[in-house]
C-alpha cells in the first residue's frame, strides 16, 4: 500500500467516520430493496471499502452496493431461483469488468459531457434531500438509498411527502432538528474557532447525541423514545459461529446456466456505467483536481465484485452518495474509503447493538447537508451563465434523474447534449507544431474553430503525453467555440503542469 495515503490521515479519519455512518443504512436499505439477505449489503460495503479502496486509483471515490442495481438484483434472484445461484452471476460480472478494464473500456468515461455529469450531481443532491424529509419526520416506509421517483408501492417521491404527515413522530423530528443544528453550528461556526472541531467531525457528534437520546429516553422517558423501526437495524449474532453463517458461497453447479451468464454480463455493463459516471463526477468535485484512471477503476471494481460474490455480497459500484459525503467531509486520499470499510467490518462483528441505537432521523440530517451541497443554487447559476448549449443538457439531466432514474436521466441528457453539437464540425480539433530551441522542446497546440466534448479525450491524451520540462503554448485565437469540458481539461492540466516543470501559455 502506498505510504502517501497516510499523509493526510488527520483529514481522512474524520471523513471515514462520516462515510461509515452514511454507508451502513444505505447498505442495509439496498439489500432490503434487492430481496437479498441484509448482511449481503454490509459485505458489499466492507469489500467496496477495503478491497476496492486499496486497488482503486481514485483518491476520493467510495464503493459499495448501489441503488441503481437493486431492481436488477431483485429480478435476477427471483428468475434464477436462489441467492446462491445469483452470486455466481456476481462473480462472472466481476470477471467481465476486469476484462473490460484490461481492454481499456474505461475510455467511455471521456465521452460524458460536463453538463450531464453536473446535472447528475445536482439531481442526486435534490433526490437525497427530498428523500430524507420523511425519515426526519419519522416516516420510514422507503429504504435508505432509494433514488427512484416511481416506487414499487405505487407511491412516488412527492406523494410520500404527503403520506408522511399521517405518521409524524415528534421524537424523530426533535432528534432531526437538534442533529441538524449541531451539524450547521459545527460546519459554519465551530470549525473556524478551533482545530479540535476540525478533527472531530460534526456528524459523529450528531450520531452520539442520537444514541444518547435513545438510551436516556428508553430508560427514563419511554414515551419520548424512538421506536425500533425508526432505528438502524444491523443483523446481530450471538456468537462467532452464528456470525459466520451470514456469509454465503456461490452455487457453481449452475455456472453453465445461460441465464446466469446473461445476468453476469448485465451486472458488468450497468455497474461499469454507474462507476464511470461516478468517477467523472467525483473527479469534478475533487478540490485538488485529481484524475482517476478509469481502466484501473474497472479492474478494481471487477476484483471487488469477484470477492463480494464469493462470500455472499451484493454487486459493487463506485457510489456518488458516499463519495460526495467523503469529499464534503474533508477526505484527501483513499485511506478514508479503506477505513470506512474497516469500520463496517469491526462494528457489525463486535458492536452491532450500538449501531442499532442510531435513529434514522440523525442520518437524515447528515444527508440533508450532503444533498444541499450537491445541488447548491450557485451550481445552477453557473450553468446558466455558460449558455444554452450547457444549461439545456444540464436541466434535462436533472429532470430525467429526479423524475425517472439515474441511467435513463443520464441517457436523456447525453441525447440532448449530442443534438446540440451536431452542427459543429467534428473533424481535427487541433494541430501540433514542435521545435527545439536551446535544448528546450517548444510545443504549440493550435485549436480549430470549434471544439466539443467529443474532442475532450484527444485533448486530454495529447496534454498527458507532453514531456517534462517542455514549453507549451495553447493557441485558441482561431476558436469561436470551445466546450467547457475541454476548458476544464486545459485548466486542470495547467494547474498540475508545474509538478512536471512544464510551462503553459494560453493565447485567446
Amino acid at each position: 500500500m502506498n505510504k502517501n495515503i497516510f499523509k493526510h490521515w488527520q483529514q481522512d479519519l474524520p471523513a471515514s467516520i462520516v462515510v461509515f455512518f452514511v454507508a451502513v443504512p444505505l447498505c442495509l436499505g439496498i439489500a432490503l430493496a434487492s430481496g437479498a439477505p441484509l448482511f449481503s449489503g454490509l459485505i458489499a460495503g466492507i469489500i467496496g471499502g477495503i478491497i476496492v479502496g486499496t486497488i482503486s486509483d481514485s483518491s476520493l471515490g467510495v464503493s459499495g452496493p448501489a441503488a441503481g442495481l437493486a431492481i436488477i438484483v431483485l429480478n435476477a434472484i427471483q428468475e434464477l431461483g436462489a441467492f446462491e445461484i445469483f452470486l455466481v452471476a456476481v462473480v462472472i460480472g466481476g470477471v467481465f469488468q476486469i476484462i473490460l478494464g484490461l481492454l481499456r473500456g474505461g475510455l467511455i468515461g471521456f465521452y460524458f459531457p460536463s453538463s450531464v455529469i453536473k446535472g447528475m450531481l445536482a439531481a442526486i443532491g435534490i433526490i437525497i434531500f427530498i428523500k430524507q424529509i420523511p425519515h426526519a419526520f419519522g416516516y420510514d416506509s422507503d429504504y435508505e438509498g432509494d433514488l427512484t421517483f416511481q416506487q414499487v408501492d405505487g407511491q412516488n417521491t412527492f406523494s410520500e411527502l404527503v403520506n408522511m404527515l399521517d405518521y409524524v413522530s415528534v421524537s424523530s423530528m426533535l432528534v432531526a432538528f437538534i442533529s441538524l443544528t449541531i451539524l450547521l453550528l459545527w460546519d459554519i461556526v465551530l470549525v473556524k474557532r478551533s482545530k479540535f472541531f476540525k478533527v472531530v467531525p460534526g456528524p459523529l457528534v450528531a450520531v452520539v447525541f442520537g444514541i444518547l437520546y435513545e438510551v436516556i429516553t428508553s430508560t427514563y422517558f419511554p414515551g419520548m423514545s424512538i421506536k425500533g423501526e425508526h432505528l438502524v437495524s444491523v443483523p446481530t449474532s450471538a456468537n462467532f459461529s452464528e456470525f459466520l453463517t451470514n456469509f454465503t458461497t456461490p452455487d457453481f453447479a449452475h455456472v453453465s446456466n445461460p441465464n446466469v451468464w446473461i445476468t453476469g454480463v448485465t451486472i458488468a455493463v450497468v455497474a461499469s456505467l454507474e462507476t464511470l459516471l461516478c468517477v467523472d463526477a467525483t473527479d469534478k468535485l475533487d478540490p485538488d483536481k485529481g484524475t482517476t484512471s478509469t481502466n484501473k477503476e474497472l479492474i478494481a471494481q471487477g476484483t471487488g465484485n469477484i470477492v463480494s460474490g464469493l462470500i455472499g455480497g451484493l454487486p459493487i459500484t463506485q457510489v456518488i452518495v458516499r463519495s460526495s459525503a467523503n469529499i464534503q467531509s474533508g477526505g484527501k486520499t483513499k485511506l478514508a474509503a479503506i477505513l470506512h470499510g474497516l469500520f463496517i467490518l469491526i462494528c457489525v462483528s463486535f458492536i452491532p447493538f450500538i449501531l442499532n441505537l442510531i435513529p434514522l432521523a440523525v442520518l437524515a440530517s447528515i444527508l440533508f447537508i450532503v444533498g444541499f451541497k450537491l445541488a447548491k443554487p450557485a451550481l445552477f447559476i453557473s450553468m446558466f451563465k455558460l449558455g444554452w448549449k450547457q444549461s439545456i443538457p444540464f436541466l434535462v439531466t436533472v429532470a430525467g434523474v429526479v423524475f425517472i432514474d439515474l441511467l435513463k436521466g443520464i441517457s436523456l441528457g447525453m441525447l440532448v447534449a449530442i443534438l446540440t453539437i451536431i452542427p459543429s464540425k467534428l473533424s481535427e480539433a487541433f494541430s501540433i507544431v514542435e521545435e527545439h530551441v536551446g535544448g528546450v522542446k517548444k510545443i504549440k497546440m493550435v485549436f480549430t474553430e470549434k471544439l466539443t466534448f467529443f474532442n475532450k479525450r484527444s485533448v486530454f491524451r495529447t496534454l498527458e503525453g507532453i514531456e517534462r520540462g517542455a514549453e507549451l503554448t495553447i493557441d485558441m485565437t482561431q476558436s469561436k467555440y470551445v466546450d467547457s469540458d475541454v476548458v476544464e481539461i486545459i485548466d486542470e492540466f495547467a494547474a498540475s503542469a508545474k509538478e512536471k516543470e512544464i510551462q503553459v501559455s494560453l493565447l485567446k
